[in-house]
């Protein structure tokens, strides 16, 4: 009876031991895990541990565009016709080192190209002789005199049932740059001074300055988004 006591003695050791030794080795691991964490104190509650940001983070909600400038920056201009009825919005906003330029057009414009262009004023009058001429001429932003223009865009398609949307952009200019211009929309397309030498030995003043896009159907006075 004695020798079986022992016996039985001897194996429970043998398994306390293993048990010992499997607990120190996952401890072990359990160190190991805990120095190469982030630091942060575990809990059970759901949604309290806070998320991990690495690197140079934009605040929560901001989200810096390559020019450095945030992208919940931006600028929209109301545009109106020469009776001052609202045709339709443009939107503003930083695009890599640019801007994306979003017209839409919902009434009030006929339907076909239309040149469309930055101006160096923010004044859209329509009421003198040549309306919205307050709005003065093509965007040259500093240290720029060539042609195209800063201020040239693509030209506006409008359809037949007096839509039209136009989704550009321009490295040009900056958003900066633009806040406080206007933008005007023309009667006819604008061609961009590319007159075939055939036609003529060169493109002559007023062409270089305004496309020969006509007169100016509408305006709007682009202002920094609030």
């Amino acid at each position: 009876m004695k020798n079986r006591t022992a016996t039985s003695n001897t194996r429970n050791a043998r398994t306390w031991a293993r048990v010992a030794t499997a607990v120190g080795a996952t401890g072990v691991v359990a160190l190991g895990l805990a120095a190469c964490s982030n630091g942060e104190e575990p809990t059970d509650v759901p949604g309290t541990t806070p998320s991990v940001i690495t690197g140079d983070q934009a605040p929560p909600g901001d989200v810096k565009s390559s020019d450095g400038e945030s992208e919940k920056a931006g600028a929209v201009a109301k545009i109106v016709d020469t009776k001052n009825n609202v045709v339709g919005t443009a939107l503003f906003a930083p695009e890599g080192g640019g801007v994306k330029v979003t017209i839409e057009v919902t009434k009030g414009v006929a339907a076909g190209f239309h040149g469309l262009h930055l101006h160096s004023n923010g004044v859209c009058d329509p009421s003198t002789s040549e309306p919205f001429s307050s709005a003065g001429g093509h965007l040259q932003v500093a240290g720029h005199t060539g042609h195209p223009s800063s201020g040239d865009l693509v030209s506006l398609n409008v359809l037949k049932n007096g839509t039209g949307t136009t989704v550009t952009t321009t490295d040009a200019v900056t958003l900066s740059q633009i806040v406080g211009k206007s933008i005007v929309i023309h009667e006819k397309p604008d061609n961009f001074a590319n007159i075939p030498s055939r036609y003529a030995p060169s493109a002559d003043q007023t062409t270089m300055n305004t496309g020969d896009a006509g007169p100016r159907l509408a305006c709007g006075v682009i202002a920094a988004k609030e």
